[in-house]
């Protein structure tokens, strides 16, 4: 069964007495799941913008839980406020129409708690959002994240049974809604493929227009792809959980080079048929990419090579400057100045290898953002008898003296939680656990723009472009661009999200990059006028912390039991993610298979029955399968053709 936050605490008592000891029991004291790994409708990043502007508490909590601390035991205080973002700015370019009256389809509501309009001018001044090209305040929204506390504990909890049905859940509350596949499938908002092939023409999008349609939106916190044949498929695959979430190829692999976006040639056929490459440059990109698919079995070929960086090293090989550019920037896509030479053959062999699984690029994007992936492990996770429960503090772990291990947690109600294991994300550990640890950050910016970086006769392109990074001590910029056919943004725009490691504010990383690709939105422009760049409608620039080289050992006292993991990092895939999840389960289960896969439905038995409860899924979820959108892919079945 599954636990959202909206019933009586004694409820979940109840539920924890009988017989659920040993299920896995999940709290997130925020109000949607995934975390920084979550992705929001419009409305919901406005929601989630007003958090931030209003830096309160996270949840009413209980002022005397250190009175339930017994003689034998001490407790480590977890911290109250969520610190991962910072450096949150917003910019409105497209002009707003204040005489218009438009209500967003699934606008937050207002409540108790705080008042929420859909108004589109009283939205934006509700999230902070600045007049045209002014920037928000950083007095006010460059503050650590919080969350609005409930102010009415009778309703924090509700207990709902999760259905065996191949159909996506709705998580939503009455602060914000977390759009899910199936709702979005049978939404009058989303778009249909009729809807994606007519664009509509050159019109002025105005703010009003942007929040009218804002449930097309799905805007993720942070900005991945998903390797062909990386670990997160691989998991997704081999324990089902791709049955809850469809996918669409990445078209094209792009590079910023002398001022101009260009295409990139990767695979065969893309080589061949260049126009941007002479015979000679694709018979020599050929033989060296063939090369550094097999470079392990000639290790004579570039073993005099590995103390010095892949870039000096592609200067050794008569490649001409427009293909090293190419090899560097947008097959590796690795760092011109910290890259050995193993690195880049390494990152340029696993490019190689993922291309052809599923398309003419390495990379798959899910439908509906990236935080479509944990609403679907969460999903299956319920299924097979784990709780959630949202928008539910914990105040601290119990740790009992004598055997230096923690014992319980105490959430906001002031209730115990009884456990063997305690895992923990970074961002809830207090100061004083976390007084010696080093952060790095991660800078992010979410444009709303009104056509691709790169024009072709399909508006329906999904690239990815790397930006080299122009001085020391600066990463290169990642940018992904995304059309309405993901479901992530509107007809007629774009969503494009940038990424680097940062080495100072999001905005001061970010921005120069912003300016080379896009025009600001300017309402005196001729309508009919053509501009070379594309226009930019919204900005969102923020850092998000990166804790994923964090090592156990930097955090302060924290029992044997309690294991950390991190969030989001700035890697491109997801392998990191996966390799941390296995390592924490096999350390608390030494003796069983990760994720492995779930029971045929028509086998499982429960209690003696030969009822056959999940025979009705299997159904439901062959006949979703049947009715997938246009162009995208199913992992599973896509699999069983290619072999």
């Amino acid at each position: 069964m599954e636990l959202h936050v909206h019933t009586l605490p004694k409820r979940l008592t109840l539920i924890l007495e009988r017989g659920e000891r040993n299920s896995t029991f999940l709290c997130f004291r925020r109000n949607y799941y995934g975390g920084n790994w979550a992705s929001f409708s419009f409305s919901g990043l406005l929601s989630w913008l007003k958090e931030y502007q209003e830096n309160g508490d996270i949840v009413n909590e209980s002022p005397a839980w250190q009175e339930q601390i017994l003689e034998n035991e001490e407790a480590i205080a977890l911290s109250r406020k969520d610190k991962t973002i910072q450096h949150v700015e917003v910019f409105c370019y497209a002009s707003r129409d204040l005489h218009e009256d438009v209500e967003e389809a699934g606008a937050l509501q207002k409540n108790h708690a705080s008042v929420t309009s859909a108004n589109s001018t009283e939205a934006a001044d509700s999230a902070c959002l600045p007049t045209e090209n002014e920037s928000l305040s950083t007095v006010s929204c460059e503050m650590p994240i919080e969350q609005t506390p409930s102010s009415d504990p009778e309703s924090a909890l509700e207990v709902n049974d999760v259905e065996e049905t191949g159909e996506k859940e709705n998580h939503c509350d009455d602060k914000t809604c977390v759009p899910s596949i199936s709702e979005e499938k049978s939404s009058e908002n989303v778009p249909t493929a009729e809807d994606i092939t007519e664009q509509p023409k050159k019109n002025r999008i105005t703010y009003s227009q942007i929040i009218k349609e804002g449930r097309r939106f799905n805007i993720d916190l942070v900005s991945k792809l998903l390797y062909s044949r990386g670990l997160l498929i691989d998991l997704l695959i081999k324990s089902n959980v791709s049955r809850y979430a469809e996918f669409k190829n990445i078209t094209r692999i792009l590079a910023f080079r002398e001022g101009r976006v260009e295409q990139v040639p990767c695979s065969r056929a893309d080589v061949f048929n260049s126009k941007q490459l002479t015979m000679v440059e694709k018979r020599m990109l050929m033989k060296f990419l063939t090369f550094c698919m097999e470079y392990e079995e000639h290790p004579d070929e570039y073993k005099a090579y590995e103390e010095i960086t892949f870039s000096e090293y592609l200067k050794t090989q008569k490649l001409t400057p427009n293909l090293q550019y190419f090899v560097l920037h947008s097959i590796a896509m690795i760092s011109e100045r910290a890259s050995s030479t193993i690195d880049g053959l390494k990152a340029t062999k696993n490019f190689l290898c993922c291309l052809g699984r599923y398309g003419n690029t390495p990379f798959l994007f899910p439908l509906y953002g990236q935080g479509e992936l944990p609403q679907c492990f969460c999903r299956m996770c319920a299924v097979f008898g784990g709780i959630y429960c949202l928008r539910h503090s914990v105040q601290c772990l119990v740790v009992d003296k004598e055997s230096g291990k923690c014992k319980a947690i105490i959430d906001q109600f002031g209730q115990r939680i009884m456990s063997k294991h305690f895992l923990v994300e970074d961002s809830y550990f207090s100061e004083n656990t976390c007084s010696h640890v080093q952060y790095r950050q991660i800078s992010r910016a979410v444009l709303i723009t009104d056509r691709s970086v790169l024009q072709t006769d399909s508006d329906q392109q999904i690239s990815i472009l790397t930006v080299p990074a122009e001085e020391p001590g600066t990463s290169a910029v990642r940018i992904i661009e995304l059309c309405s056919s993901t479901m992530t943004c509107m007809k007629g725009t774009y969503l494009v999200h940038l990424t680097c490691t940062s080495s100072e504010t999001a905005r001061g990383d970010l921005e120069p990059v912003v300016q080379k690709l896009f025009t600001p939105y300017a309402e005196t422009e001729i309508e009919n006028e053509e501009i070379e760049k594309p226009r930019l409608l919204w900005a969102l620039y923020f850092n998000m912390r990166d804790s994923s080289d964090v090592s156990r050992n930097s955090y302060n006292d924290l029992p044997s039991n309690v294991y950390v993991c991190s969030g989001p990092d700035c890697g491109l895939g997801n392998d990191n993610a996966v390799k941390q999840a296995e390592t924490v389960f096999q350390q608390i289960c030494p003796n069983e298979d990760f994720c492995p896969p779930p029971p045929n439905p028509e086998d499982i038995i429960l209690d003696g029955d030969s009822l056959q409860p999940g025979a009705s899924e299997s159904s439901a979820v062959s006949e979703a399968n049947s009715e997938t959108l246009e162009g995208s892919t199913n992992l599973q079945n896509s699999e069983e053709a290619s072999e």
